[in-house]
């Protein structure tokens, strides 16, 4: 068998929507195009894609309902900083930061409209011995992290200080501290991760899942994952909060995730 191109066909809602998504972060062009129907290819890429609307009768009776799902496109580029750096400018929807896994894979992901998960990944260059043992000592060694005005985000309801987090030499989890003004509330949201919540002045009133409660100074709130919660501060307040480094947020009533920039 000799295989001349290569193509994913992938179901969707609204074929527009990831055709623009496509075209404007990831460089593909129109091939051809009809009522339903999208051929985008781009010339480096090794895969084509096809896109149709669900419910077109061009597909088997069977499949017309179905969508993509549970399908992750993965692109293997060079200089995954640099792509990174350039989406999250053009306000790309990034629903994974970027992330390393002990076996040398470095990637992060994206989510279209229709829920298509895209994958950029890049692969680290074999390591020398010497660097081997370059990497293990540091590994090996306590790292201390100083808080600086870059680490600093300001909302219209908190201050967020990032303290540990990938970028800053943590391997798996992510810390920071939270200062609230008397009065403020945050948006009503939840947290794909586990958070642990230390109140270290003040008092919090923690609404989950419907039911509120208080945390005083001295006092430590543990929030479930994907548990829809609301947060107000009586008088200021500061916290510390933990979570696994790869937790992203959603809003009730909106589609999408959204990553904690002072997480990262």
């Amino acid at each position: 068998m000799h295989v001349s191109a290569s193509t994913v066909s992938l179901t969707v809602s609204d074929v527009h929507a990831s055709r623009d998504f496509f075209v404007t972060h990831l460089g593909y062009e129109v091939a051809m195009a009809d009522d339903g129907f999208c051929s985008l290819t781009r010339k480096d890429a090794g895969v084509d894609l096809v896109l149709l609307r669900k419910g077109t009768e061009v597909l088997p009776a069977e499949q017309r309902d179905r969508e993509a799902g549970g399908l992750i496109l993965a692109f293997t580029v060079t200089d995954l900083h640099a792509e990174e750096t350039r989406l999250r400018a053009a306000d790309a929807p990034i629903t994974m930061p970027l992330r390393e896994e002990p076996w040398g894979e470095r990637l992060f992901q994206m989510t279209d409209p229709n829920g298509v998960v895209v994958q950029l990944v890049e692969w680290a260059a074999p390591d020398h011995p010497e660097d081997q043992d370059r990497d293990r000592d540091r590994d090996l060694a306590a790292r201390v992290v100083t808080p600086s005005a870059e680490n600093v985000t300001v909302s219209p309801n908190a201050t967020m200080t990032g303290l540990a987090s990938p970028s800053r030499g943590s391997a798996e989890l992510s810390t920071w501290t939270v200062t609230m003004e008397a009065g403020a509330t945050g948006p009503e949201h939840s947290i794909s991760r586990e958070q642990v919540w230390t109140v270290t002045a003040g008092v919090l009133e923690v609404t989950c899942d419907g039911r509120g409660q208080q945390v005083s100074a001295g006092q430590t709130l543990i929030l479930p994952a994907d548990r829809t919660r609301r947060i107000h501060a009586h008088e200021q307040v500061q916290a510390h909060v933990s979570m696994r480094s790869d937790g992203v947020a959603s809003v009730p009533g909106t589609e999408g995730s959204r990553e904690l920039p002072w997480a990262r």
